[in-house]
């Protein structure tokens, strides 16, 4: 009995060929949009929910509000670790980790740079559930130059992990490394990505006890049933009895005078916060953002619940002309039960097609949405078991809903009534699915909005003004080089494709923006303002083009520019000087006095989801990067010639260079990754919505077939006929376009207020969202319009 039903199922779908395949790939559509957004918003929130404790595990950070700006950091005090622990009776265990910066391994007569290498604590591996698969990290880590390797690095260095008690040699360490334990690698999962752990015994400042100083990475797990937030409370209290002592030494006042103007603090970080409720200046990897997962499960929602209403119109669409058969069916003897199982069988055989090309489209498609969202995603239906279990029930649901319109309503009808042509039109189904295409084009308009408001932003923020001159600038890393930097830069300096040389580790672009660094009037020690402090050359103002307010730049012909500064307009108005700053002085937390000799014009050397702080710099001798700039649009052989030039000064490492506009495009990475992924499924979104309206257009011109016929033999022209057909649908986007303007333009604002530097949501944006949901409507609309528009009044007459 059951093949019977799927023979005649599959005979029914195969007659209506052009109703089958829409209907299939609109939901296969749907679905695979749905699973893909599903298994990245799945990772995102399962970072760092692997270990033992993750809900018990907190990180210290240090966030404060002093003039000036804000301190957000991530890393603490050397101290903190062992203070919380012995203060507070709450906290069962603590763990650092201290980041190596780029050291450069000595292999085989071969250099190598890591840039993931830290010092950690003794019971690191024991704090955190990283696997060890060979050796013992617990009882041997605690020795100085005792070393972890993950495989990756193990086989990177070695070939295989045969690798215990072999040594690793740190170019400038006092001796070598030895490996005592192999760690699996770390899961792309984990905040925490680095490939060679070093005991903290090795790190010269382990023991400290500064709390003027930070670096420390610090966790701490908790006793079952501690509440964070009394934990938090007691923080203050004991940042005040172990740094208040240290206070006046480094601001010049008492802790209580200075929380006076500022306030200071640690507090804690739930484990599984960091990832997605992070916004630091110093963090150990780039953080994702919680609104987006927000944006993006919505979106995945609502792919969903379009792809299901357009499958169930379509459907009834299609099943409304099979009255006449339900009644043939019925004389014929088929009863009420078995036109209803019929109908189901035909949903359900419908949806499992879906349901088999989503996962083919879903395969083909991961490659692509891996590369738009920069994440390393597959389709795994062991580790990620809920694929299946959703996929089933979403066949199972939409195929019983969709069949439920034909398998109850038709089945339902008297047979001689269906004969004689005396069904009514379904006025209220007709009215639900008008509300249903109004709600599908509310979330396509809504996207199409977003989308254009985001990629306005993304634009404003490409073409601001910021201040310097970012085009044609080379930043070369020159570290490597040690004392042949300067022969490097003077070698650059002569070639005549080169305008200007500038050595400074402060690049106004990328990680390098970030210090804290308190400086003072010195008629007015306590007003301490919260600064960054750029240690620059006197080629760097002209080398980025940034332009004098007043004053001058350095220059060498002045042997006191090294006890000179250089403020910006931020900064001299927090210090209340409007154009008497020249010749006032500073006073930093080393009591070194500053002569103001210039005022920069504000440039935007964070991004612009900051406003522009208080800046100072200073003139200092820097070893690391050379910012160039070039006197030509095409440098690619001018960077062939710095290269060699590199090289043949025997360089530690080996050449490195990047473009100034670059990574300034790489600070706004996120938001560029989130408007191509908006803007994929903002498209696909409208076109499984124009599914359903092709669904709802077809719909209407079979309920209004004698209509048409009536009217086109009254006279009526074809044009004013497909007018009276698309004119409702104009109506349902309209009434959409009404409803979603309001609710996209909150939601917009909202994610423009992170921005300290924005566009404003103009009027045209909604026009152009509703000009253009309107032309898709209309291309969709017209065609079905037109078709019926041009029948044969009397071949429509007689069919009726």
């Amino acid at each position: 009995m059951i093949s019977n039903y799927i023979k005649t199922a599959w005979r029914n779908l195969n007659r209506q060929k052009t109703f089958t395949s829409i209907n299939i790939v609109g939901l296969a559509i749907g679905l695979a949009s749905c699973l893909l957004i599903s298994i990245y918003v799945i990772d995102e929130l399962s970072y760092d929910r692997f270990h033992n404790n993750a809900e018990r595990i907190v990180r210290v950070v240090f966030k404060g509000e002093v003039p000036g700006g804000e301190i957000k950091e991530a890393n603490v005090m050397p101290p903190t670790a062992k203070a919380i622990k012995s203060e507070m009776p709450e906290v069962e265990e603590t763990t650092r980790l201290v980041q190596a910066g780029r050291p450069i391994i000595l292999m085989n007569g071969k250099k190598f740079n890591e840039e993931e290498m830290a010092f950690v604590d003794p019971n690191f591996f024991d704090f955190f559930s990283f696997p060890i698969t060979q050796g013992n990290a617990v009882n041997s880590f605690q020795d100085p130059n005792s070393i972890i390797l993950t495989e990756s690095v193990a086989k990177k260095y070695f070939g295989n992990l045969d690798v215990i008690g072999k040594e690793i040699v740190i170019k400038d360490s006092d001796k070598p490394f030895k490996i005592i334990a192999i760690a699996k690698d770390l899961p792309r999962n984990s905040h925490i990505q680095i490939d060679i752990f070093a005991s903290m015994a090795s790190y010269p400042n382990e023991k400290s006890t500064s709390w003027m100083e930070s670096g420390f990475y610090t966790y701490a797990v908790l006793k079952e049933g501690t509440n964070n937030n009394a934990l938090e409370s007691k923080l203050p209290a004991l940042f005040e009895k172990y740094a208040g002592p240290q206070f006046p030494a480094a601001f010049g006042m008492s802790f209580k005078d200075y929380q006076q103007t500022g306030k200071l603090g640690l507090h804690l970080q739930p484990l599984t916060d960091i990832h997605l409720h992070s916004d630091f200046n110093i963090d150990m990897s780039a953080p994702g953002d919680i609104r987006y997962v927000y944006i993006f499960s919505a979106i995945a929602v609502f792919m969903l619940i379009i792809a299901s209403i357009n499958f169930m119109n379509l459907s009834t669409a299609s099943a409304s002309r099979r009255a006449k058969e339900v009644g043939i069916r019925k004389v014929l003897g088929s009863g009420r039960k078995a036109l209803t199982v019929q109908f189901l069988t035909e949903s359900i055989l419908l949806t499992f097609f879906s349901l088999v090309l989503a996962l083919i489209l879903s395969f083909l498609m991961l490659p692509a949405f891996n590369q738009l969202s920069g994440k390393d995603l597959n389709i795994d239906f062991f580790s990620n078991w809920w694929i299946l279990p959703l996929l089933l029930s979403i066949w199972l649901v939409v195929g019983l809903l969709a069949g439920s319109y034909p398998a109850f309503f038709l089945s339902s009808f008297k047979p001689v009534s269906v004969l004689k042509g005396k069904i009514l039109p379904d006025n209220r189904g007709l009215g639900l699915r008008s509300g249903l295409v109004v709600f599908q084009f509310f979330i396509s308009i809504g996207l199409i909005i977003c989308t254009a408001v985001l990629y306005k932003q993304l634009d404003y923020i490409q073409h601001k003004k910021l201040g310097y001159d970012k085009d044609q600038v080379l930043v070369l890393q020159t570290w490597p080089l040690g004392k042949n930097e300067e022969v490097f830069k003077q070698k650059l300096m002569q070639d005549s494709r080169v305008l200007h040389v500038t050595n400074s580790p402060y690049v106004p672009a990328g990680s390098t923006f970030s210090n804290n660094f308190f400086v003072h009037p010195m008629e007015k020690p306590d007003q301490l303002v919260k600064a960054l402090s750029y240690d620059i050359d006197d080629q760097y103002i002209p080398t980025l083009g940034i332009e004098m307010s007043v004053g001058r730049n350095f220059s060498k012909e002045f042997g006191t520019d090294s006890l000179s500064a250089i403020i910006n307009e931020t900064a001299a108005a927090a210090f209340g000087w409007k154009d008497d700053a020249i010749g006032k002085i500073l006073v930093n937390g080393d009591h070194k006095q500053l002569t103001i000799v210039g005022v920069v014009k504000d440039f935007h050397f964070k991004s612009l989801h900051e406003r522009i702080s208080p800046l100072v710099m200073v003139m200092n001798n820097n070893f690391g990067n050379l910012i160039v700039k070039t006197k030509n649009a095409d440098v690619a052989e001018l960077l062939a010639t710095i290269k060699t030039t590199y090289n043949s000064l025997n360089p530690e490492l080996p050449f490195s260079s990047s473009f100034l506009d670059e990574r300034i495009n790489n600070t706004y990475q996120i938001e560029r990754k989130t408007g191509y992924l908006l803007g994929l499924f903002t498209g696909l979104t409208i076109f499984v919505a124009c599914l359903g309206l092709f669904g709802l257009a077809t719909f209407t011109a079979n309920q209004r077939t004698k209509e048409i016929g009536i009217r086109k033999v009254l006279g009526a022209s074809e044009l004013g006929i497909v007018q009276l057909l698309v004119k409702d649908f104009i109506k349902l986007i309209v009434i959409a376009l009404v409803i979603a303007s309001p609710i996209a333009w909150t939601l917009m604002n909202k994610w423009l207020s992170d921005f300290a530097y924005r566009i404003e949501i103009q009027w045209w944006v909604f026009l152009l969202a509703g000009f253009v949901a309107i032309f898709i409507a209309m291309m969709t609309v017209s065609w079905q319009a037109l078709r019926a528009a041009s029948a044969n009044p009397v071949k429509s007459l007689r069919e009726e």
